[in-house]
């Protein structure tokens, strides 16, 4: 595998504006993540931008990004266009999308989102860590995904993701972490897909691959990265970045 990892990032974050700019311990968030994917050092790393404000503070530190224009659908549909510009002639077989929002990432994790790709038959490599209490389990901005992992595998099948606690019964359940390693040829079957039923119901993108019969699987890893969505979460990040 040649991967290369795109985080897409926007100013129109409807819970906390202007996010990918916020000030981290002196720094942009999206510095923050762009240096842990770095640190990885699985493939270089770019930042698809919605806006130039992002272009500019990225560049200005020394990375790399492109603007892609604000008219797309999703962050998939943003790292399929930025792709386009980055890697016009596909060096890069492997794709992946991290979030933007996420300063205080472990770099070890996009190793592990690979891990589902030694399967040729694996469409899109995701990651999922244990859900920690039923109070978890029943929050539906917890994406939960139903997989199960045999004799101590570290990658199974993600047969199905809900924001309802699945599967039923007794065992482990696990959280669904939003970061993706995609085949190329899947990222570019997955953004012409139509939105599909069970995505438009549950709101949630990855089942479009799903319902197409394209295979995901997903590595396990001990804990998520904490991912900053409010102003709470952004003093947090602060606070464990070392602000003052």
């Amino acid at each position: 595998m040649n991967p290369i990892i795109i985080i897409p990032a926007r100013m129109a974050a409807t819970r906390l504006p202007g996010k990918p700019l916020a000030e981290i311990a002196g720094r942009p968030m999206i510095l923050h993540v762009l240096e842990r994917a770095k640190e990885a050092g699985i493939g270089p790393v770019a930042v698809a931008a919605g806006e130039p404000e992002i272009v500019e503070a990225v560049e200005a530190a020394g990375g790399r990004a492109v603007l892609v224009a604000d008219d797309v659908p999703s962050g998939t549909d943003r790292i399929h266009r930025a792709l386009a510009q980055l890697d016009p002639f596909a060096a890069h077989d492997v794709v992946v999308n991290l979030q933007g929002d996420f300063p205080t990432l472990e770099p070890n994790l996009l190793w592990s989102v690979l891990k589902p790709l030694a399967d040729k038959a694996v469409d899109i490599g995701t990651l999922v860590c244990p859900i920690a209490d039923e109070k978890e389990a029943n929050t539906a901005s917890f994406v939960k995904a139903a997989c199960a992992f045999p004799d101590g595998a570290e990658v199974a099948p993600a047969l199905y993701f809900s924001r309802n606690p699945i599967p039923w019964g007794d065992g482990p359940r696990w959280h669904h972490i939003g970061v993706y390693a995609y085949r190329r040829a899947a990222l570019d079957r997955f953004v012409r897909l139509p939105e599909s039923p069970l995505e438009r119901r549950e709101k949630l993108e990855q089942l479009r691959a799903l319902e197409a019969g394209m295979r995901i699987g997903a590595a396990r890893v001990e804990h998520g990265p904490f991912g900053v969505d409010t102003p709470e979460d952004l003093e947090r990040a602060r606070h464990l970045l070392g602000n003052t």
